[in-house]
């Protein structure tokens, strides 16, 4: 997995390079310089004949775009230095680099020039550029911009050049992907040493482009001894948490869910439900349903086993359906319970009543997650795992706050609480957000807009219950389950366009997902006999 860091594990990580690996911090900025450069000149082409500006602050992000100036200047390119301070101002290692660059334009044919900002000067910027360098804030930073570096930020946005951002677009919390005020838009960000947690959640994730992550000599057993709690789920880190299935298996040996859903009013959710639990790998799906509804499901299953149990007077669950849900629960692997039951009284004393009694893990969802709303405390008495799967509403309602605290914060709001439900728990959004009870929050890489269409959490649910009974831990069910739900969203999108996508072309298209990541279904064949 990829770690994402904070700005303040960041520091950690650059203050161990410089006092344990003893590598000093002008080797650290040449290097993030040097590699920045080589990532744009592969984006961007070769910088001959093209007009770059590199605007800096007076840190260490603008030393590296001093050292960035240099390099485009040695690779024929002509470039601008706009010093959004006094050269005064600058100190340390910057000013080190500040001095070059500064020495360098007084050389003929240098192709680099540097305007400083003392006093009261105003930025004066360039009429036409073909490249942009942003290197005004670091990793840092956080609130509102002002002054010069708003006006710059405001140019950067406007100019219409190829921009690019050092470790992170100057305006953006490096830590939460927050933006203030302002934040400069880029077409590209070169990340120094590790990638930011602000690079992929929040407005950050709109604000940084296309993401690369800069080697600059960090040592990897600095990195793989410091304690990074938040991740960035890949392809390749999937596929490998699966056990594969026996050749001698049997549907129920494969993995057996049970689905809790539906109501009168909602017949839809439970199908969608089950079937995401099927194309999951599990072998067997039992769905209890109302049996008022029972019409209506047997017109629209095959695979699935229907369960009708006994309902409450509006054709929900109540508190009469629990001794048939428990039945077939323990008959399970896994449980999925939520989708579409309703929010009737009954129904809520339902869901209380039969989560303290369940001894499977279980995905909560949907209603289920409302009838939780103020009696949180039953998540504690829990025999067996859970994992809640709360849009940012039904988190509000479940942890407290509000929608859009939990949009804003949304990895710390998820780890902070997985840590005081004692569960997983998957904050769904762009991007979806995993955190177990330890304090490790994983964050999707997979999903697209157009999955934002009624039924696409019911599906979800089905998955994360299907992995949960194939035998992995419920961290790990939850996100596979979130990065291949998102990977089925995504190839929906090249087969019918991201525009029309409905839950449905999600639930179909996971067997290709699970395919593309080289998910182990089967056993390896024996060898055959030697030769």
């Amino acid at each position: 997995m990829q770690i994402l860091a904070t700005a303040e594990l960041m520091r950690r990580f650059d203050r161990a390079a410089m006092t344990t690996a003893g590598i000093p911090g002008l080797v650290l900025m040449e290097n993030a310089g040097r590699s920045f450069v080589d990532i744009l000149e592969r984006t961007t082409g070769p910088f001959a004949g093209k007009k770059s500006v590199v605007v800096c602050g007076k840190g260490n992000n603008g030393g590296d775009g001093f050292v960035i100036a240099r390099h485009i200047a040695n690779r024929g390119g002509d470039v601008r230095v706009i010093l959004l301070a006094g050269s005064r101002s600058v100190h340390g290692d910057a000013k080190t680099n500040l001095d070059a660059a500064l020495r360098m334009s007084r050389l003929r044919g240098s192709g680099v020039h540097v305007a400083e900002l003392a006093g009261g000067r105003k930025p004066n910027f360039p009429p036409r550029s073909d490249i942009v360098v942003d290197a005004i804030f670091g990793t840092g930073f956080s609130g509102d911009v002002g002054g010069r570096e708003l006006a710059a930020v405001n140019w950067i946005n406007a100019c219409g050049a190829f921009v690019a951002s050092v470790d992170i677009p100057s305006g953006v919390d490096a830590s939460t992907g927050t933006v203030g005020n302002a934040a400069v838009k880029a077409d590209l960000t070169v990340a120094m040493g590790l990638a930011k947690i602000g690079h992929y959640v929040g407005e950050g994730c709109d604000r940084s482009g296309a993401v690369h992550v800069a080697d600059i000599s960090l040592p990897p057993s600095l990195l793989r001894a410091g304690k990074s709690p938040v991740f960035r789920v890949l392809a390749g880190d999937v596929g490998p948490m699966f056990p594969p299935r026996s050749r001698t298996a049997n549907k129920y040996s494969a993995g057996k869910v049970l689905v809790v859903a539906g109501s009168r009013s909602f017949t839809g959710a439970p199908l969608m439900t089950a079937a995401a639990a099927l194309r999951s790998g599990a072998g067997a799906v039992v769905l209890a349903f109302p049996s008022s509804i029972q019409h209506a499901i047997a017109r629209r299953v095959t695979e699935v086993i229907m369960a009708p149990v006994r309902e409450s007077g509006s054709g929900s669950f109540g508190p009469d359906s629990v001794a048939g849900v428990l039945e077939k629960a323990a008959w399970a692997d896994a449980v999925a319970l939520g989708p579409g039951i309703s929010r009737d009284g009954e129904t809520i004393a339902f869901v209380r009543e039969l989560l303290v009694k369940l001894d499977k893990p279980v995905v909560v969802d949907a209603d289920a997650l409302f009838a939780l709303a103020g009696e949180s405390a039953l998540l504690k008495k829990m025999k067996s795992p859970v994992i809640l799967t709360p849009h940012t509403g039904e988190f509000a309602g479940l942890a407290g706050g509000t929608a859009a605290d939990a949009e804003r914060f949304r990895v710390s709001a998820a780890r902070n609480a997985a840590g005081r439900f004692r569960s997983v728990l998957v904050l769904k959004g762009a991007p979806t957000v995993t955190a177990d009870p330890g304090g490790s929050a994983y964050v999707n890489s997979t999903g697209n807009p157009g999955m934002a269409t009624i039924g696409s959490g019911d599906v979800l649910t089905g998955l994360i219950a299907g992995f949960a009974a194939r035998g992995i831990t419920a961290s790990r069910a939850a996100l596979a389950g979130v990065f291949v739900h998102g990977l089925a969203g995504d190839i929906a999108a090249e087969r019918f366009g991201a525009g029309s996508i409905i839950a449905t072309d999600i639930a179909e298209c996971i067997p290709a997902a699970l395919s593309s990541i080289s998910l182990r279904s089967f056993s390896p064949p024996p060898p055959g006999p030697s030769r």
